[in-house]
């Protein structure tokens, strides 16, 4: 394989061998490597004028095979085959049949020497004109590169010519030069050689059917088709062969041992993650099952998603002022919030007016963080002076408002906090 230099590098090994050659046929003659219409416009010096026209790519053994797995890691260094075609344009004084000397020549060398060898490449590279090749890798391609004529017809030279704009058509021959094999520089990393094969007969997957939250919050929540979730909630999961040798259970890639596991059932205290594991939205929940003896073997089961809502524990107005606009305010709210709220996550600060008559409503975006966080800062602007219900929206998620579940209180039912009270 080849880096990003090989097709430049054909290009100047074909100039460097036919140089070498028809130099000695006729005399004066050079070789160059521009656009046909970039040639002087009076009489042509003699020599053969190498374009590259056209690169096409071509499928070469495993070449075209996923080079990546499912989640982007990397399998083999991508690669990909090109064909180059190259139209070779023979100028010189037609009187002495220079042109046709010319041509005559370069058949007979690409003819009796269509392949580039290792060594007719690492020659060209030593001419110190091409110091911007030195990085060339093309040498140590296994596959060699060889030279074909192209049989052109009248049409297809007239298309191939009619792209260069006011130029005279020239006694002119195709090549192609097949294959050049292009790599990518990224390396795969490679897992530890297999010393002994062990096969493991796994005659079920445990599926996940439902999780449910345990928590006094679902006897408020439970007529509701939303049922929150918190950081620190006591999850029911439901499903069938849950239980194994080893029995964890992963979210965010973090594996914690669950408080009660049986065939049907595990129960699992989400603050028995570590501290920062989490983040509010929608989480991912697996159970994995390790053999006691071989903790390398692992069966998984579906991945269930459930979601996370963001809880406010504490709220502290930092600053208040008066606003340009009459009798509203401006304010720096602080919110302590469960778990942490990731950087990229985008948050919402929601208010409710604590009235019966006419409420205020007002949302407000918090700022972008540096950091992942659990203290979030929102500036609230034109807000009017009053007690407001709090909810902080996280991705999307909701924390809740608190319920007053008294039954001898006037605001039974109702919602009751978190509250702010702006003056």
């Amino acid at each position: 394989m080849s880096n990003y230099l090989a097709i430049a590098t054909v290009t100047a090994t074909l100039q460097k061998i036919l140089q070498s050659t028809i130099q000695d046929d006729v005399e004066g003659a050079r070789v160059t490597t521009i656009r046909p219409d970039g040639l002087g416009r009076s009489t042509p010096e003699t020599g053969v004028n190498i374009y590259l026209y056209r690169v096409s790519p071509v499928n070469w053994r495993n070449a075209d095979l996923p080079s990546r797995r499912s989640t982007g890691e990397l399998v083999k260094r991508p690669q990909i085959a090109l064909d180059l075609n190259y139209i070779l344009t023979f100028y010189g004084n037609e009187s002495e049949l220079e042109p046709q000397r010319l041509l005559g020549s370069v058949v007979r060398t690409l003819h009796s020497g269509a392949i580039l060898t290792s060594d007719l490449i690492s020659d060209a590279l030593e001419d110190s004109s091409l110091r911007y090749l030195r990085g060339s890798d093309l040498a140590q391609q296994l596959e060699q590169i060889k030279f074909m004529p192209l049989p052109l017809s009248t049409e297809d030279l007239s298309k191939i010519w009619s792209v260069f704009f006011q130029t005279p058509y020239a006694l002119s021959m195709a090549y192609q030069a097949s294959t050049v094999l292009i790599e990518s520089d990224e390396i795969p990393k490679r897992a530890l050689p297999v010393r002994q094969p062990r096969i493991m007969l796994v005659p079920y997957k445990p599926v996940i059917t439902e999780i449910v939250t345990l928590d006094e919050l679902s006897g408020v929540w439970g007529k509701s088709p939303y049922r929150p979730i918190l950081a620190d909630s006591n999850l029911k999961i439901r499903g069938s062969g849950l239980k194994g040798d080893l029995t964890h259970v992963q979210i965010a890639q973090v594996e914690v041992l669950p408080q009660e596991v049986s065939h049907q059932e595990v129960v699992l205290n989400l603050g028995s993650f570590p501290e920062g594991a989490l983040r509010p939205g929608v989480q991912s929940l697996q159970i994995i099952q390790r053999d006691a003896t071989e903790q390398q073997h692992i069966v998984e089961s579906n991945i269930f998603p459930f979601v996370l809502s963001p809880t406010i524990r504490e709220l502290r107005i930092a600053q208040v002022q008066p606003s340009r606009e009459e009798d509203l305010r401006e304010v720096e709210l602080m919110i302590s919030v469960s778990p942490s709220v990731g950087k990229r996550q985008q948050v919402n600060l929601l208010l409710n007016q604590l009235s019966p008559d006419n409420p205020a409503e007002y949302s407000f975006k918090a700022a972008t963080r540096a950091i992942d966080s659990d203290l979030i800062t929102v500036r609230l602007t034109n807000i009017k002076p009053a007690e407001y219900l709090v909810r902080i929206q996280v991705d999307g998620v909701e924390s809740l408002l608190t319920v007053d579940t008294d039954t001898h209180s006037p605001t039974f039912e109702q919602y009751i906090g978190p509250l702010i009270a702006i003056a």
